[in-house]
């Protein structure tokens, strides 16, 4: 686990105090969409499906913040769409530094080496390129050439202007253990990114890419051959130790879903950022009007194959709290990330 030892005791901090409020359900990361507009039409996306007056809406400011500040939750991950198509993301993620949330800007890089100067490197921002494979089975995830080469090269030129880096990976049933273990070497030694995070493709309704998603059977053997060999420990992955077990099937866990939620131009989605079962106006809402055991698998068809990491890395982060091995472990591997 990599996650800056400054991040790990703000978020250790964090959940100790939920703990001692007794608050059985509050936010580790906010999923923040300011926009649904993008400049791709990536596969394995459906936000660019929403009707063109919809896609020309940009959230106010103060909108995007307030929603951050009420959830009171540590991180932000600010997704979209394209957050650098947004005319004032600057502005969004200078007042939620300010506020000392750390946030994430998740982009496919297309715009980043233009926007880089209206940006600061700070401990408590990084951006979070997308990086789904090497050349060819990147841009053709994407559907465009050059995408790669564009997000090595603004990757290469935020590190050298003293940015956090870190990139967001999603693998098909058209990856294999050698692809993932390509990608990540190439990421983790040759680029040096900060952090990564990976994910097994879940089934978005809206993708326009239906039958290339993961099965709960085949994420734990893709993911339990690409770890090995020392891998899992070599390279700096962005997870805790236990939703790594998870995804190569040592370990299993229920969904918790309102640990990450996401705020988007709608509101407040239920139940998850992969599905969308209507909005409220306030995560309390989220929180106290959802029925929250109505979903995950064996409950819910739409659940049946994901172990997407909205869902799951939460579960294993509170299950590391409730153990004093686990979170000697999570503790280790951090120190030994951060040496590395």
């Amino acid at each position: 686990m990599a996650m800056p030892l400054r991040q790990s005791i703000r978020v250790g901090t964090y959940l100790f105090e939920q703990k001692l409020r007794r608050r059985e359900k509050f936010p580790l990361i906010v999923e923040l969409e300011p926009l649904f507009a993008c400049n791709l039409k990536c596969e394995g996306c459906g936000k660019i499906q929403h009707p063109a007056g919809i896609l020309k809406q940009r959230m106010p400011v103060a909108q995007a913040v307030g929603a951050v500040l009420e959830s009171g939750a540590p991180m932000v991950s600010i997704a979209g769409g394209e957050p650098l198509m947004h005319p004032q993301i600057d502005e969004i993620v200078r007042q939620l530094v300010a506020r000392r949330k750390y946030v994430f800007l998740c982009t496919n890089a297309l715009l980043m080496r233009k926007k880089l100067e209206k940006f600061k490197p700070s401990p408590y921002f990084a951006f979070a390129v997308h990086i789904d494979g090497l050349r060819e089975r990147h841009d053709e995830s994407v559907a465009k050439e050059g995408v790669f080469d564009e997000a090595v090269e603004a990757i290469k030129e935020a590190k050298r202007q003293g940015f956090r880096v870190t990139t967001n990976s999603t693998f098909f049933n058209t990856d294999t253990p050698q692809t993932i273990i390509e990608v990540l070497n190439f990421l983790n030694d040759d680029l040096k990114v900060d952090e990564m995070m990976i994910s097994p493709a879940y089934a978005y309704e809206k993708a326009p890419d239906q039958e290339h998603f993961l099965g709960v059977e085949q994420t734990r053997e893709l993911f339990k051959k690409a770890f090995a060999g020392g891998n899992r420990a070599r390279w700096r992955l962005n997870h805790s130790p236990l939703f790594l077990d998870f995804l190569e099937g040592k370990a299993d866990f229920p969904c918790t879903a309102w640990a990450i939620p996401n705020y988007s131009l709608f509101g407040w989605q239920r139940p998850c950022y992969l599905m969308s079962d209507g909005y409220v106006p306030t995560y309390r809402q989220l929180v106290e009007e959802t029925d929250w055991d109505k979903y995950g698998r064996g409950k819910d068809e739409r659940c049946a194959n994901c172990m997407a990491h909205c869902g799951y890395e939460p579960t294993a982060v509170l299950a590391t709290m409730g153990s004093l091995k686990e979170s000697l472990r999570a503790v280790r591997e951090t120190v030994q990330g951060n040496r590395g």
